[in-house]
């Protein structure tokens, strides 16, 4: 978001885990299967070029410590906030976050081939993204197509994977309209574009009017067509952002960004529609001063959601229940300012925070039992916005 005064830049056991056979959920909604946990995981990071970040950083992560190291740096690459994989770990997406691409009002989505050993990147092609500033970019449950969010255009376009991992021409668009109470609700701001496990439907998170869109999903054309009905709406004024699928296919945990809160939302995956189950506030009780939501998480086995706060400088720890109701766990401090994203490896036994100003990322052990997370350790990386973990190489 571009906050007021604020701009988008201004953001197991801990030993012999790598022998520990773990469970991870099929996107498609088939069983889960077994995979022998690695002793790292590889983490892409996505940053501002224009306020220092070198590019694309790939990290390791080590599963026995929970620390990272820097690895390698993909430079050259015009301000990569956000990243995006397909589910085999061939590819990575990037928005390109500018206002002005190839002479449009447009920025810009960029593919990547991942070489499998080195995890080396090489630009494959550029799409425009049909709006300015694109925050987001997510890959279809197939892996057929790539969505992408434009927050300055108000907008969200489709683009098709062809058959080397690049991107071919917009398949579908579709503009926004509208504004909020808040004043940074002046127009439209897409946040988000993604599917539902089933590829059957994706949702869409507009924070400049309140409301999460509906759409049904061709996977074969790479169409969006309006659900009935056609929105969920949020609260006025309180900017919906980011929205987490729990791995059941229940539910949708929706963070706001203007008012700090977070909605735990029913979801029918037959008719496509949401229900408000609980609304709660992301900050503990009295607090005050400036602060904006930004990234919302489900542990990969369903029982606890997170959610980050950019001012309070905060993870928030709720666990879940079969209802989809929340009940607050813990508020942990990130250890920086600005935590613009964080991610837990496939495992759920660490997560990771980007802090956004103090340019840093720092690992937490999660405690699998009760939530709980506790600080480990922090690795220098310049304005990261965006993790992305990588799936194992096949």
């Amino acid at each position: 978001m571009r906050e007021t005064k604020l701009t988008r830049r201004g953001f197991l056991k801990m030993s012999g885990v790598g022998m520990m056979a773990v469970t991870l959920p099929d996107r498609l909604g088939l069983e889960p299967y077994p995979l022998a946990a690695p002793s790292t995981y590889d983490l892409f990071v996505g940053g501002y070029t224009s306020a220092g970040g070198e590019g694309i950083t790939l990290c390791r992560l080590s599963m026995q410590t929970g620390l990272l190291s820097k690895v390698a740096v993909t430079r050259n690459v015009s301000e990569p906030s956000f990243l995006a994989m397909d589910r085999r770990g061939r590819y990575l997406y990037a928005v390109n976050e500018v206002g002005s691409y190839q002479g449009t009002s447009s920025g810009a989505v960029s593919a990547f081939a991942v070489n499998p050993t080195t995890r080396a990147l090489t630009l494959i092609n550029q799409q425009a993204s049909r709006g300015s500033s694109p925050c987001f970019v997510s890959v279809d449950a197939n892996d057929a197509y790539v969505m992408v969010a434009n927050y300055g255009g108000g907008n969200v376009s489709v683009f098709p994977v062809q058959g080397n991992g690049g991107l071919g021409a917009s398949t579908d668009f579709k503009q926004f309209q509208g504004s909020g109470p808040h004043p940074n609700q002046n127009a439209p701001h897409a946040h988000q574009l993604m599917t539902d496990a089933t590829n059957q439907y994706a949702l869409a998170a507009d924070l400049g009017t309140d409301r999460i869109m509906v759409y049904r999903f061709d996977g074969t054309q790479g169409k969006l067509t309006a659900a009935s009905p056609v929105s969920f709406s949020t609260p006025a004024g309180a900017g919906p952002r980011h929205f987490a699928f729990h791995p059941s296919g229940k539910f949708v945990f929706v963070i706001n960004e203007l008012n700090s809160t977070l909605l735990s939302l029913a979801f029918d995956a037959t008719r496509g529609t949401l229900t408000q189950v609980q609304g709660v506030s992301t900050l503990p009780a009295g607090s005050t001063g400036t602060s904006y939501c930004a990234e919302v998480r489900v542990s990969p086995d369903g029982k606890f959601v997170y959610g980050s706060n950019r001012g309070h400088n905060s993870i928030v720890v709720f666990a879940v229940d079969s209802l989809g109701k929340l009940t607050l766990v813990q508020h942990v401090s990130t250890q920086g300012k600005w935590p613009r994203d964080f991610i837990l490896d496939p495992t759920g036994t660490y997560l990771l925070v980007a802090n956004q100003q103090s340019n840093t990322i720092v690992s937490f052990k999660r405690d699998a039992t009760t939530g709980k997370l506790t600080a480990l350790g922090t690795l220098a990386v310049t304005a990261p916005t965006s993790l992305l973990v990588a799936p194992p190489p096949v």
